[in-house]
């Protein structure tokens, strides 16, 4: 019998595996309504920690169950946030968010390197204390038949642009270049101090976030992404690629020109893989052997404007597609409040219907009984 764990592993390594596995999350106005949909008491919104994310006061069984993720993502501890006013939270980064609108992410309405002068007064969040880490052990311990990969969010363009504000820092790479350069450069060893941490510890993978992408090409352009972002990642990749484990990168949007650098530097995992902006049948062809793809359901059209049907034939697809491994199946984001909880049902039915699914899955309750 093969874990979840296992049936992962068989995908990254392109194998064909007992069926396509899949790992996707909630935002948190979905999350409530599915709750609702399910029959559940109700989402809570949880403050402290490193994130917010919808969790169950009560039933959080049911929803886990509904989900039935392969994956295990804990969240690098340095990054936590406190309330400062009404819809307003600060991070350990000085950074206040707005999310009176958005309660997932938010938006930036004040950052703390305002000229360029406070760079060298800035001090970054205590990452190097073991102690920060010492709740990833009985989690791990507790999850061992699930795939587990250490997040480190807001990575390096994001977490620039989250400290300086976007519009600056990207006036900054044509204006100030020398300072975005030592910006980034404080920020590398910053990421690089929780790597270091993150590999204490039995992940498999290492889960990075930064956005590049808008639906037509990468927002700062290639030349200027190549000069200030690829180098970086690589040394951040290095040491993750180097302990053995595999590299996953969430960025959003049109990304597929920078594809083989990223490869080249040492990514295994592409996330969030859009339709609307990439031919996934295509990409995943182009690419099998050398980059897995996970996503590919897309969260702007299908989801939130097909029919269960529309749902469950693009789920086949997908599936179909991801077979031969180099795949694992997902919405293209933490899926937004307005798609119908009924849609997501008829997707679940789908993965969960898979007969190599059913089959692992009845023998691993015959063990526990």
């Amino acid at each position: 019998m093969m874990s979840k764990r296992q049936v992962v592993l068989e995908a990254l390594a392109f194998r064909p595996a007992a069926y396509v596995p899949w790992a996707w999350k909630m935002t948190i106005p979905c999350a409530r309504r599915v709750g609702e949909y399910l029959g559940g008491p109700g989402f809570a919104t949880r403050q402290g920690g490193s994130c917010r994310s919808p969790t169950l006061r009560r039933g959080e069984e049911e929803i886990e169950s509904f989900i039935d993720s392969h994956f295990l993502n804990i969240r690098t501890p340095v990054r936590r946030y406190e309330t400062v006013g009404d819809g307003l939270v600060r991070d350990t980064y000085g950074v206040t968010w707005d999310r009176s609108v958005d309660p997932d992410i938010g938006t930036p309405v004040d950052w703390p390197i305002r000229e360029e002068a406070d760079l060298g007064r800035y001090r970054f969040p205590v990452a190097d204390d073991p102690k920060l880490y010492e709740f990833i052990a009985p989690q791990l311990e507790r999850n061992k038949g699930l795939f587990r990969r250490f997040s480190i969010g807001y990575t390096l363009y994001e977490r620039a642009w989250a400290l300086r504000g976007m519009t600056q820092l990207l006036m900054d790479m044509i204006e100030r270049p020398a300072f975005v350069d030592d910006l980034l450069d404080a920020i590398v060893e910053h990421v690089l101090e929780q790597v270091r941490q993150g590999l204490r510890y039995d992940f498999d993978a290492f889960y990075f976030g930064d956005d590049y992408g808008m639906q037509t090409g990468l927002i700062m352009g290639i030349k200027l992404w190549r000069r200030f972002f690829k180098p970086r990642l690589a040394r951040i990749f290095a040491p993750v690629r180097g302990a053995g484990k595999s590299v996953f990168l969430h960025s959003c949007g049109q990304i597929s020109s920078i594809l083989d650098d990223l490869f080249e530097i040492g990514l295994n995992g592409l996330d969030p893989f859009q339709p609307e902006v990439m031919d996934v049948g295509r990409v995943m062809e182009q690419y099998r052997g050398r980059l897995a793809f996970h996503g590919g359901m897309g969260i702007q059209k299908v989801l939130p404007f097909g029919t269960p049907q529309d749902v469950r034939s693009e789920t086949r697809r997908l599936i179909a597609m991801g077979m031969n491994g180099g795949y694992i199946f997902a919405p293209s984001h933490a899926v937004p409040g307005d798609v119908p909880p009924e849609n997501l049902v008829a997707m679940m039915e789908v993965l969960k219907g898979q007969s190599g699914y059913l089959e692992s899955k009845f023998t691993r309750e015959g063990m526990a009984q």
